[in-house]
């Protein structure tokens, strides 16, 4: 095994956040049940806000972000797992105060582990990563509630994004028709040709149309929203009776206005998703979803593969809502 290892290390200095890609010995990982090389991690808005020093995220410095990662079993103290299995690690502590996935290793609890479905490839697992695992559990939810391809269409917004890109493509394949709400104009073929979106509408557009006043036209079946504020406001305002609407996201805003209304009078459902701290056994249920029945045919093609030395400008970009797809780290 080697005894050195790279990763994208944060550091604090008087109140400023640094990072690069620097050398350390397996040593410094934490000791923990299971040792894992790390073959591919992606990249979240979450990593972003670790990225810079966020405290809500991060909290002990010097560190190493990515709440994403699929890799090699190296050792295992737990015989659930043994040495060359592939296996995949997203949330928990992962990235957040336990050294993550821009390491080309972690030690992390065999609590936190799943085992790669055998219809996925590693490459694949990241590209879904944490995004696509909470997109997946928010079609899970729209399913839960009943909400059919017949119903009409669901609104997804953030559409260009992580959880948004690959909840778009997950309807798509089940026979949904999707409006996708984004703000890039010149990413409409990638929503349609490339995802499968049906309608595509700009964040103003839906703003204008459905966030007026307590109620607007019930056009919509079901919703999924990454991004909060307005757009989220405005879907409930537009959600048909017995729909439901996922939320998982605040890059608009934590804060969202609405009223009674849309739940007394249309007996609507607002589903908060968090991918972070789900059992254990559902992670399994929907990685064992996401590599079979709900799988886009163009999962691997939405994802730009980088580097280590990349990642800062990947994160960048992810952070200022600029990125289109998902960045996925590769560790050799």
């Amino acid at each position: 095994m080697e005894h050195n290892f790279k990763a994208l290390i944060v550091r604090e200095n008087e109140g400023y956040f640094s990072a690069k890609v620097e050398t350390f010995p397996i040593t410094d990982l934490p000791q923990n049940e299971v040792l894992i090389k790390v073959q591919y991690s992606s990249v979240n808005f979450k990593d972003t806000m670790s990225a810079i020093g966020y405290k809500g995220v991060t909290q002990k410095f010097p560190h190493v972000p990515g709440i994403d990662a699929v890799g090699e079993v190296v050792t295992s103290s737990n015989s659930k797992f043994k040495t060359g299995d592939h296996v995949i690690v997203t949330g928990y502590d992962l990235g957040m105060n336990t050294w993550g996935g821009f390491g080309e290793y972690i030690s992390v609890p065999c609590a936190w582990v799943v085992a790669l479905p055998q219809e996925l490839s590693p490459l694949e697992a990241m590209s879904y990563g944490t995004a696509g695992l909470t997109a997946g559990l928010s079609v899970y939810d729209l399913i839960r509630s009943g909400i059919k391809p017949e119903d009409g269409k669901v609104v997804v917004s953030g559409a260009t994004g992580g959880v948004g890109s690959i909840s778009v493509a997950i309807l798509s394949k089940l026979g949904y028709e999707v409006l996708a709400i984004s703000g890039k104009k010149e990413q409409h073929g990638f929503l349609s040709h490339t995802l499968g979106a049906s309608e595509i509408i700009s964040r103003e557009e839906f703003v204008e149309k459905y966030d007026a006043g307590p109620l607007s036209n019930a056009e919509f079946a079901g919703a999924i929203d990454a991004v909060g504020g307005n757009i989220l406001s405005g879907m409930l305002k537009s959600i048909k009776y017995n729909g439901a609407v996922t939320c998982c996201g605040l890059v608009a805003s934590a804060d969202i206005t609405t009223s009674i209304f849309p739940f007394i009078l249309r007996n609507i459902k607002l589903i908060g998703i968090d991918s972070v701290e789900q059992p254990l056994e559902h992670k399994v249920a929907i990685w064992q979803l996401l590599s079979d029945e709900w799988k886009p045919e163009v999962l691997t093609t939405i994802v730009k593969q980088i580097g280590l030395e990349e990642l800062p400008a990947a994160l960048e970009k992810v952070r200022e809502g600029k990125a289109v797809g998902r960045y996925v780290v590769k560790h050799f």
